[in-house]
């Protein structure tokens, strides 16, 4: 410590952009903060990187407090270091987003916690520099929607196109053709088609596909430009 006594000491946080799945609708989780400044107005859910854990352990002990999951999908998305983003103290935020299946999250923590989910589509202002964080969150997730399949993380293990449609729908903010959406994501050689058929979504019903081990990575172009 000797060594660095004549050096700024900065506090440490991760804020954790927990993006679920919904109604055909991506949502995120917020609380309104309960304490000052900006007690009662909307963030995300965060908290102080402790002595004895490292920063991907804090966010991961955060969402399992928050949402009574483990081992999820958690990456970082930036760090958020402007000298006043926290008018308290010098406070450098580094930001994860997380992926969830709503329907297995712990309802109660969630209560717990004074938390909602918010569809991405009606977010209220949000404290502090939470809504680039977000923002940032969102591109790195329709980037990975374009080389990887997000249903391992957002959907069931199995699902049918028009699911994975009406989600990458979600996730892009806007609506793909039908004909050319299934014609895409078939040609990427990453599902594996199964036997079994969802006879809600049709007369002839559907068939049920999942994601294939050990894909490779896409060209973003070939799935968002239609």
């Amino acid at each position: 410590m000797e060594l660095y006594k004549n050096h700024p000491r900065h506090f440490v946080a991760v804020d954790c952009v927990i993006l679920g799945y919904q109604d055909d609708e991506i949502k995120l989780l917020l609380y309104p903060r309960s304490f000052e400044p900006h007690k009662g107005e909307w963030s995300l859910l965060g908290g102080f990187v402790q002595d004895d854990e490292s920063a991907d352990e804090a966010a991961a002990r955060i969402l399992k407090q928050t949402t009574g999951l483990e081992q999820i999908f958690l990456e970082q998305v930036a760090s958020f270091s402007a000298p006043n983003r926290d008018p308290e103290a010098r406070v450098i935020s580094l930001a994860y987003y997380a992926l969830i299946r709503i329907d297995l999250h712990d309802e109660e923590c969630v209560r717990e916690n004074g938390a909602y989910w918010v569809p991405i589509r009606k977010l209220p202002n949000l404290i502090f520099d939470h809504q680039t964080m977000f923002e940032k969150a969102l591109v790195k997730l329709q980037q990975k929607a374009g080389y990887s399949l997000c249903g391992k993380e957002l959907l069931p293990e199995m699902f049918t196109l028009i699911q994975l449609r009406k989600l990458y729908e979600a996730i892009f903010q806007h609506e793909f053709d039908p004909g050319n959406f299934r014609k895409k994501i078939l040609s990427l050689g990453v599902l594996e088609k199964l036997s079994l058929k969802d006879a809600s979504e049709s007369r002839k019903g559907a068939f049920y596909y999942k994601a294939k081990s050990n894909i490779g990575e896409i060209d973003i172009d070939r799935i968002v430009k239609f």
